[in-house]
């Protein structure tokens, strides 16, 4: 047997009483009042503790003075100890008013005092212990899950990118938003580093699905990815290493993942580069205008489909002052104008042309905002920003 349920009427009752006329008094005042109350009496908190009786009972009547204790609030104590979430009553002949603040002090739910407390005054101190005790319990697990919810959070963040890009000429600004509720990281993931060749390498992607599964597999592919850049992987290799990685990893053999790399070399001073792309089953980069483009890249199966797949780079001019958009789908996939279709990329190109004057450190979470307004509500999906621009490389 089980305690009752938050909701549900508490009605068995434990009496630890040795002296059986006060037992079949209080008995006799219980059924007098609510006859539906189950209750039992033990004549020792000896055989409660070991046999565990108190697990079953909603409230517990305690005489202080019954087998098994060493008098005064030794057995209170020995009870709470074995069942500290126990609604627990001191039932005693003693009126002692400083040992009843002192039962309810160490965790008794009330001091009631044989031949002073009636029928409806028993019912009622076995009510309001009852519900107390569920409202306390209520309240630490609250607390519990409040401090859980915190930590995981903290753990999040952890795992949340800084590009590693000092001394490259390029600077990055990010939005990252997951589509989970309470939950700071989804499955989409983005990163940039700065190789020891000088090359800068950036990584946008999304993997299937919207669950914590999906979410810790993005943020090891991310730290995968920047593992591999940081240790020299030639750039042809950093996606079917990725891969690698993702098939075994997965949870789930039909998981897959969608990425878009990009390595920028710089070509001379004022900002200007090259880069080579790589889509696997992703939207492609942006390049900030005037006016805004893109240019595809030959498009790849998405990561974990064919372990024989290639990803055909292309090549992109970066003039001086160059700014490049890479996003996940999530940005794009709400309501566009209309209603009908999608956002989609073409929409996407006519909110950079309108909004052309956003600083750009102000243009990620701006694109996002419109996106939402434009869908009517919030975006369902991860959404991951990374806005690259050249600001003096080398």
């Amino acid at each position: 047997m089980t305690r009752a349920l938050p909701g549900e009427p508490g009605r068995r009752v434990l009496l630890v009483e040795d002296d059986p006329g006060d037992a079949f008094l209080v008995e006799e005042l219980l059924s007098d009042v609510d006859p539906e109350v189950e209750l039992s009496v033990s004549g020792s908190l000896t055989d409660v503790l070991e046999h565990r009786l108190f697990a079953s009972a909603d409230c517990i009547l305690l005489d202080l003075n019954t087998p098994g204790t060493t008098g005064g609030l030794d057995g209170l104590r020995r009870l709470l100890n074995a069942d500290p979430g126990a609604a627990v009553c001191v039932l005693t002949g003693l009126d002692d008013e400083h040992l009843g603040i002192a039962a309810v002090g160490i965790g008794a739910q009330d001091y009631l005092v044989k031949g002073k407390a009636d029928g409806p005054v028993l019912i009622r101190a076995i009510r309001y212990a009852i519900e107390r005790r569920r409202a306390e319990a209520g309240l630490v697990r609250l607390r519990e899950e409040q401090l859980a919810a915190a930590e995981s959070v903290r753990l999040e963040r952890g795992l949340m990118p800084t590009p590693l890009l000092a001394g490259s000429g390029v600077a990055a600004r990010t939005f990252y938003r997951s589509g989970r509720t309470r939950s700071v990281i989804g499955g989409d993931f983005f990163d940039a580093v700065l190789d020891p060749s000088g090359t800068v390498h950036a990584i946008v992607g999304d993997v299937c699905g919207h669950g914590p599964d999906e979410a810790a597999l993005g943020a090891l592919l991310r730290v995968s990815w920047r593992a591999l850049v940081l240790a020299g992987v030639a750039e042809p290799q950093l996606l079917p290493k990725l891969q690698e990685v993702l098939v075994s990893e997965r949870h789930d053999p039909r998981l897959f993942t969608t990425v878009c790399t990009i390595a920028i070399t710089p070509e001379g001073a004022g900002g200007a580069g090259h880069g080579l792309v790589r889509v696997a089953g992703h939207p492609p980069p942006v390049l900030l205008g005037p006016p805004p483009c893109t240019e595809p890249p030959p498009v790849g199966l998405p990561l974990g489909i064919d372990a024989d797949a290639a990803w055909t780079p292309g090549e992109m001019v970066l003039d001086p002052g160059w700014s490049l958009l890479l996003y996940t789908d999530g940005l794009i996939e709400g309501r566009g104008r209309g209603g009908d279709l999608p956002l989609w990329e073409e929409g996407l190109l006519t909110l950079l042309t309108e909004n052309a004057a956003t600083p750009l450190d102000m243009l990620p979470g701006r694109l996002v905002e419109l996106a939402e307004e434009i869908n009517g509500g919030p975006l369902a999906d991860d959404v991951a920003i990374l806005l690259l621009s050249g600001e003096g490389m080398a």
